[in-house]
């Protein structure tokens, strides 16, 4: 972008961060959300959401990058009042009764837009809040008394682009915008144990290798191996088919700076193919 163009990005921005008043840092979450289930069942991984809720001062707003919105090009949610979709199928008619009634932010989705300079970003007004979101966000904010909006994933664009532009968010944590990715780590839905759903904490070795790479390059911040995830081998390969569920990892990562820790929790596996590990940057 010309100077001239960054220059003007850098005025309009000054003019809209004002509508978020300064506050001290807000975490970034990773959650693992697995089965949509999660949001009508009492478990473990439910209490562990709930519990990071509790943990971390109340946002003026969640920003969601979830793994079931891709499009071609970047998208933010830029609605009042988002829609519960329910992006799923063969489920209990309770799961389908669900709404989440959180509000939409046009101003903290027009506030992106403007931040971002790696790529111009759309103003969705169709979309609204699909189970990657709403199925672990009402855990933490049960009242839906916090704005939410979606980031949507640019499915054309390889694991650095996404890594990068992710990076552009930055000064909305300062601004009292939680920040969350919901996918999963390992989801490989094809390779499920499916007589064995129930049973918490059982993995395949492929799932407990690829598993226990990602985390250990996580801790050392080998982001260059998780972006190259690809190149790892075949346990990656089969715990990523897809990458869907594994980018919103790369935009929590790296929103993570110098004096960021890292908490890891819920981190167990299911059916085999699936973790739910999660992991709050803070």
């Amino acid at each position: 972008m010309p100077i001239a163009g960054i220059a003007m990005k850098y005025k309009e921005l000054s003019q809209t961060v004002q509508s978020f008043s300064n506050t001290n840092k807000m975490p970034v979450l990773f959650l693992g959300h697995g089965s949509p289930m999660n949001a009508i069942e009492e478990n473990e991984f439910v209490a562990g959401f709930r519990k990071v809720g509790k943990e971390i001062d109340k946002p003026q707003a969640v920003l969601c990058i979830s793994a079931h919105w891709e499009t071609k090009g970047t998208y933010v949610t830029a609605m009042k009042s988002p829609r519960t979709i329910h992006d799923f199928g063969g489920f209990p008619e309770a799961l389908f009764d669900v709404q989440y009634p959180a509000p939409g932010s046009p101003e903290l989705a027009k506030e992106t837009k403007n931040i971002i300079t790696k790529t111009d970003i759309g103003l969705d007004e169709k979309w609204g809040l699909d189970h990657g979101a709403w199925s672990v966000i009402k855990h933490m904010y049960p009242e839906a008394d916090v704005p939410v909006i979606q980031m949507s994933l640019n499915y054309s664009q390889p694991p650095q682009y996404h890594f990068e532009l992710a990076k552009e968010l930055a000064m909305l944590r300062e601004k009292g915008v939680l920040i969350v990715g919901s996918g999963n780590m390992v989801h490989n839905l094809r390779k499920v144990a499916w007589n064995r759903l129930n049973e918490v904490d059982f993995a395949y070795d492929w799932a407990t290798e690829a598993s226990d790479k990602m985390k250990k390059f996580i801790t050392e911040q080998d982001y260059r191996s998780l972006i190259n995830y690809t190149a790892q081998g075949t346990a990656f390969k089969l715990a990523i088919p897809t990458p869907e569920h594994y980018l919103p990892l790369l935009y929590t990562l790296a929103l993570r700076d110098g004096k960021d820790e890292v908490q890891i929790f819920n981190d167990k596996a299911v059916a085999g193919s699936l973790t739910m590990t999660s992991l709050k940057i803070s």
